[in-house]
This record gives C-alpha cells, sequence and structure tokens, in this order.
C-alpha cells in the first residue's frame, strides 16, 4: 500500500475548523471527496507536509500555526480609503466584501470593517490569517501521479 509522498494523486476528504472555536470553515465530509496531486500547489505546502506517511483509510487531525497556514494578521493591510473611492450605488455594511485592483491588475478582495462619512476602513489580510487551525483528512486513495 502506498504512502503519501510528492507527486502522489490523493483522494481525500477533509475538514478545517478554527482551532479555539472549532468552528468549520471548509468540509468535504458530507460532500464528493477532494483529489489532488501532492506538489501541484492547489494545497498550501505546510498542509500536504501533515498528509505523508499516511495510507488510504487513515485519518489525521493536525495543527496548523498561523504562519504555516494563511500568515500572521498585518494591520499593515487594514487600509482607511476616501469613502468616495466607493461606487455611491454599493450599500456599506460591515463585513461587505469588497474588491479592488492592484497597480499589476490582480483582484485583490477585502473585507469593510467600518465606515462614516469621509472613510471606509477595510481589511485586505486573508479572513484566516492569525489563526490557528485544526485541518482533519481521511485518506480515501493514494496511486502514482500520471506523468504527462
Amino acid at each position: 500500500m502506498l504512502d503519501i509522498s510528492p507527486n502522489c494523486k490523493v483522494t481525500l476528504h477533509f475538514a478545517l475548523r478554527l482551532a479555539d472555536t472549532g468552528e468549520l470553515v471548509d468540509s468535504t465530509f458530507e460532500k464528493k471527496p477532494a483529489d489532488l496531486v501532492i506538489g501541484d500547489g492547489n494545497l498550501p505546502a505546510s498542509f500536504e507536509t501533515t498528509l505523508f506517511g499516511l495510507k488510504a483509510g487513515e485519518r489525521r487531525v493536525s495543527r496548523i500555526a498561523p504562519k504555516d497556514g494563511f500568515g500572521q494578521h498585518n494591520p499593515s493591510n487594514v487600509q482607511k480609503i476616501a469613502r468616495d473611492q466607493f461606487d455611491p450605488t454599493v450599500e456599506l455594511s460591515e463585513g461587505l466584501v469588497v474588491s479592488f485592483q492592484d497597480k499589476a491588475k490582480t483582484e485583490l478582495p477585502g473585507v469593510v470593517k467600518s465606515f462614516d462619512a469621509q472613510h471606509v476602513t477595510v481589511d485586505f489580510n486573508h479572513p484566516l490569517a492569525g489563526r490557528e487551525l485544526e485541518f482533519e483528512v481521511e485518506i480515501l486513495d493514494v496511486a502514482p501521479a500520471e506523468m504527462h
């Protein structure tokens, strides 16, 4: 039976939870399992390494530190933007996800944290930045990746 290592094709169920509250962020346990090739970039390397050595039929729960998950919360990613930069037809509310483009025309989503008549405070950190995560997996199948 094959162990998970780089360049393996893995079929698995996973659940991602906030470690401190147990709140479920995402899960495939009630849905179709996920397929991925270890090392293809679809899963962060720190998540992949928690799978190494597992075989089909095994389960594991791993803790992912903020630095290994979605990074630390960076206060400089919280920006105060002039209210007139927003479309006046958009009804602002705390928690609203807004999207901007940087100089390279890359889309940058942000979350409205607060606003008043002059300014809107937007947090461009990933919503899971600074959070310790719990990554639960159930390995369904491990196979050599097909080389193209």
